[in-house]
C-alpha cells in the first residue's frame, strides 16, 4: 500500500538519490515540483515531476519507482496525478524501449523538426552519443496529444 503526496523539503535528498540511481537527468530537481509515492512504512517508493525548460516547454520527468515496487501501479498513479495537474503541451524523453508504456497516457513520438529548442538540442546530442557508444537503445522525445 502507498499514498501519493506533494514532496516536501525533507524529501529532496531521497529524490536526488533515486534519480541518480536510475541514471536520469539530474538537472532541475526541485522538490517543489515533485509528487512522491510513500509506503505505509514512510519510505519513498517513487517520484516524478513536471519541469519547465528555459524555452518554456514543460517535461514529464524524473519518474522513478523503486525496483521492489514496480508493476504495482505506482508509476501509473504518479503519471496520472501529474497529467491531471498540468494541462496543455507536455513532453517527455525516454529510452526507445519505453515508448509503448507512455503511449497509453496519450504521448506520441515527435519528429525533430516539431520539437521545442530544448528537446531538439537534446535529441541531437543523444543521437551523436548513441553512435559514438554504438548503443542499441536510442532516445524518444514524445508529446502528450490531448
Amino acid at each position: 500500500m502507498y499514498t501519493l503526496r506533494r514532496a516536501t523539503r525533507a524529501d529532496a535528498r531521497i529524490i536526488r538519490s533515486l534519480v541518480n540511481q536510475e541514471h536520469l537527468n539530474p538537472m532541475n530537481l526541485d522538490w517543489r515540483h515533485f509528487i512522491v509515492a510513500e509506503s505505509a512504512q514512510g519510505q519513498i517508493v517513487g517520484c516524478g515531476q513536471v519541469k519547465t525548460h528555459s524555452d518554456g516547454s514543460r517535461e514529464l520527468a524524473s519518474l522513478v519507482v523503486v525496483p521492489g515496487w514496480r508493476l504495482r501501479g505506482v508509476g501509473k498513479a504518479i503519471i496520472e496525478t501529474l497529467l491531471a495537474e498540468y494541462t496543455g503541451d507536455l513532453y517527455l524523453t525516454c529510452r526507445s524501449s519505453l515508448g509503448v508504456f507512455y503511449m497509453r497516457f496519450g504521448f506520441r513520438v515527435v519528429e525533430e523538426a516539431s520539437m521545442p529548442p530544448y528537446f531538439r538540442r537534446l535529441s541531437r546530442l543523444v543521437r551523436w552519443l548513441v553512435r559514438l557508444l554504438h548503443s542499441k537503445e536510442g532516445l524518444l522525445v514524445m508529446k502528450r496529444m490531448e
